[in-house]
């Protein structure tokens, strides 16, 4: 994918849960545009600290960046809510989870999109855990589901005043580790991602290459959800 390298010059960017991980990686891209990019994560840091599951910190958060710029270019919901299984999680677990996943990007556009660029363009960072799930991971699953259905809401309330589309990673290793044998087989790209691989559709989507894309979700996981797998396939042996 070729871009120019100031797409983004002087855009203003936001990015939750952008202090490490895909997150980081989607911030660092968008600053070597030339983009100003502000980041608000629970890690501690040189950005905007806390907790996004809280009304207050997101009022905060967007007062502090519509104090420096009269607009919004682009808003990357990112943050990583909790996973929790059924057996384990409690009430509160499971709502905080739905905080972070799905109420805070809502409220955070909604504190925002008067204020939203010409162009502006929303992402929100699902999983393929919208579609497929392992045992115990009900309140990260739902949370994910949800900001995938959120996108195409989005994406029709805001119509005209912003393109909104969702990305659903697959197995995205944060560390960039090179993997071999059934780890990477199972992936038909032969591989496990990286964050690179998230971070370049996020910037396509927000381009103007991608003006005709919104409302969309886009799985970026090697095709690994396309890939029918039975016991004995691509050296997996199903272990009870």
């Amino acid at each position: 994918m070729i871009m120019q390298t100031d797409t983004f010059k002087d855009k203003v960017v936001i990015v939750t849960g952008g202090a490490s991980g895909i997150g980081r990686c989607i911030a660092d891209e968008f600053r070597k545009q030339g983009a100003v990019v502000y980041v608000i994560d629970k890690q501690e840091g040189d950005h905007f600290v806390g907790d996004i599951a809280r009304q207050e910190v997101l009022e905060a958060f967007a007062a502090e960046v519509l104090g420096q710029h009269a607009r919004v270019d682009v808003i990357v919901n990112n943050a990583l809510p909790l996973m929790r299984g059924i057996d384990e999680c409690s009430y509160e677990e499971f709502q905080y989870a739905l905080s972070v996943g799905v109420t805070a990007p809502f409220y955070l556009v909604k504190l925002l999109k008067e204020h939203l660029a010409e162009g502006a363009s929303i992402i929100n960072i699902s999983s393929s855990r919208d579609r497929m799930s392992q045992p115990q991971t009900e309140s990260y699953t739902a949370a994910k589901g949800g900001i995938a259905a959120l996108t195409h809401a989005l994406a029709v309330s805001l119509a005209g005043r912003a393109r909104v589309n969702s990305i659903s990673p697959g197995w995205i290793d944060t560390a960039y580790t090179v993997y071999e044998g059934p780890d990477a087989t199972q992936q038909p790209a032969g591989r496990v991602g990286n964050p690179m691989d998230i971070a370049h559709m996020v910037l396509f989507l927000c381009s103007d290459k991608a003006g005709f894309i919104t409302g969309e979700n886009i799985c970026i996981d090697g095709g690994m959800t396309r890939q029918m797998i039975y016991h004995g396939d691509c050296g997996w042996k199903l272990e009870k």
